[in-house]
Parts: structure tokens; sequence; C-alpha cells
């Protein structure tokens, strides 16, 4: 049985923090996992920046409530549905992520929680170190067959761990780094890509 891992920011909804910078005005967080590798370093960074500027949880979900899908994710995913089990791993929180399932599907998401106070995010708990990683190597496990696909840094564990592994519009900095991976410039060219990879992982190659 084969199994569908994706990222869920810059692959099928746009990049959340980037959207609360350009509501907020705040340059400094449009830094994303693409720009970033450590991602507690960043996430550090965030919680810092909107404490600074007192942005509470709230406008950030109201602008989360504002953003779509990206063009075509839904027909994306109800096609690879008919392929194999979809699963959304990301590194973003279910009081962020939600509101954006509603509007997939709703897909399962594996993701983390924040820590919040009178509206004001505090902190965050991540589901486990290298998640991502971990949840394929789960799949594994179950006898699944996993296709990963991401776009970022945090993403190329997931994409070295699974059995074959695709980058979608990725910087040039994670392309240069990381050439054993084929890259898809939009959904459906990830969509051609994933059936390559079923047909191939099928024939034994």
């Amino acid at each position: 049985m084969y199994l569908a891992a994706l990222d869920l920011e810059g692959v099928l909804v746009p990049e959340i923090w980037i959207n609360v910078a350009e509501r907020t005005g705040i340059d400094e967080l449009r830094l994303t996992t693409r720009d970033l590798a450590d991602y507690d370093a960043l996430m550090r960074h965030r919680l810092s920046i909107l404490d600074e500027h007192g942005i509470r949880l709230s406008l950030i979900q109201q602008v989360i409530a504002e953003m779509g899908p990206l063009p075509g994710a839904l027909e994306f995913l109800d096609g690879l549905r008919r392929r194999a089990q979809v699963v959304i791993l990301s590194d973003t929180y279910y009081e962020f992520g939600m509101p954006l399932m509603a509007q997939l599907g709703f897909p399962t998401l594996f993701c983390h929680q924040l820590e919040v106070a009178d509206d004001r995010i505090v902190g965050y708990h991540l589901r486990q170190p290298d998640s991502k990683r971990a949840a394929v190597r789960a799949f594994h496990d179950l006898n699944y067959t996993v296709v990963a696909a991401g776009d970022s840094y945090n993403d190329t564990a997931m994409l070295a761990e699974a059995d074959r592994g695709i980058l979608i519009h990725p910087p040039a900095n994670v392309v240069t780094e990381f050439p054993q991976f084929p890259v898809a410039a939009n959904l459906d060219e990830l969509a051609e890509l994933f059936a390559a990879a079923f047909t191939s992982l099928a024939e034994g190659h």
C-alpha cells in the first residue's frame, strides 16, 4: 500500500508566516524554513517578534481564515487519493492548520501544538524531535511504501527517509544541497512525479 506524505505550507497552502508578515508589515516574520534550517531557532525568533509587537493568536488566525489553498491544491489531493493514502506532515500547529484542513477536505494532519495564554502565543510543543522523518519511519514499520514531497530544508530528512522523495519549487540553495531529489515546478508536475514514483516502485525499481 502506498502512502503519500506531503508538507503543507508552500506545497498546498501559502506560507502562513509570510502572510502574517504582509498583514502586520513586520518583515522579520518572513523568515521560513526555506531560509533557516534550525527550526527551534526560527520559532524562538518568531515568538520574540510576536511578543515585541504585541501580535496575538487571534490576529494570526484571522489572517489564516482569509487564506485559501494554492490554486489546484484540492484537485491535486483528490487525484493523489486515488493512488495512495495521504498524510500531511507539517511543522505548523493545530491552532493554525485546522481551518486550512477544512478547505482541503480534511486530510490527516500531523503537526505541533502551541502554548497560548490570554490570546498570546507563549510557547510551542513539538510532537517529537525530527517528527517528519520519524513519521515516515513509523509508516515503514507499518509496511507502507512512502513517497514524500516538500519544499524546504525541514522536509529533506522526510524525503531521504521515504522510498521516493520529491521537491516542489524549492529555493535554489536546497536544490544545490540536495541534488538527489527530482524537482517539480508546480502541482501538475508534482502529480506527474508522484505517478512516475508509484510506477517505478510497482516495477521494483
